[in-house]
């Protein structure tokens, strides 16, 4: 697990941590509720502004800090909720109060949740199925839709402001009822409104669409699991 002193930046003589260690690359967090909730709240200033400020009695020092994050959590507290083995005999509560390690406005800021099954004995003894793509395969794919996110806008759509989402990301107007409704249903923040339609336009740049279409908001709208209650 990585040092939490490290993350956070302490110390009476502040010096990059592994929050600005990962600036313009990954920083991968595993069992992600096991870390403490003060060292997680301090990556809410970085995932929104790309910077880090560290303030100590005599001075302010402020690192680079534009990274993206990739954490990892189980499930449940017995990691087998949803197994098809049924061994999760986790209450309702007890996954609530385990999910809730991590808080709400660190979880808004994450773009996607995403469930991982565990891998067949038969993938693990054969390997993937024929026919599915290769990394440098996806690798070009998402290659291309950068390209056409700067093409367009000069930057990738992550760091679209506001007004520019209101510009580029446009929904047609089933497509912004079922927004609203997903917004109502779920609870959403005006931010994951924004990351829900920058991750859709991401979306449609990867299939080479011109526009959003309803396909590719739903898929942005279905990657928010851990906004629902369980």
């Amino acid at each position: 697990m990585v040092s939490l002193i490290k993350i956070s930046h302490s110390g009476s003589n502040p010096r990059p941590g592994e929050i600005s260690l990962a600036h313009n690359g990954t920083l991968f967090l595993d069992e992600l509720p096991e870390f403490d909730r003060k060292v997680l709240e301090v990556l809410r200033e970085p995932l929104e502004t790309g910077h880090i400020t560290i303030s100590r009695a005599a001075r302010q020092v402020d690192f680079p800090a534009r990274f993206q994050l990739i954490a990892a959590m189980n499930p449940c507290p017995c990691g087998f909720l949803g197994d098809a083995s049924g061994r999760c005999h986790c209450t309702s509560e007890q996954v609530m109060r385990y999910r809730a390690r991590v808080s709400g406005p660190l979880l808004d800021r994450i773009d996607m949740h995403l469930e991982v099954p565990r891998i067949s004995h038969e993938v693990l003894r054969k390997g993937s199925p024929d026919g599915e793509e290769s990394s440098e395969q996806i690798r070009a794919r998402v290659v291309a839709a950068r390209n056409l996110a700067v093409a367009r806008s000069g930057k990738a759509n992550s760091a679209l402001t506001a007004k520019e989402v209101k510009q580029l990301c446009i929904l047609s107007e089933p497509s912004h009822l079922i927004l609203e409704q997903a917004m109502d249903k779920f609870g959403l923040s005006h931010r994951a409104y924004h990351r829900i339609l920058k991750l859709a336009r991401t979306i449609a740049d990867l299939a080479q669409s011109e526009n959003i279409e309803t396909v590719h908001l739903s898929e942005a709208i279905s990657y928010r699991k851990l906004d629902r209650k369980v």
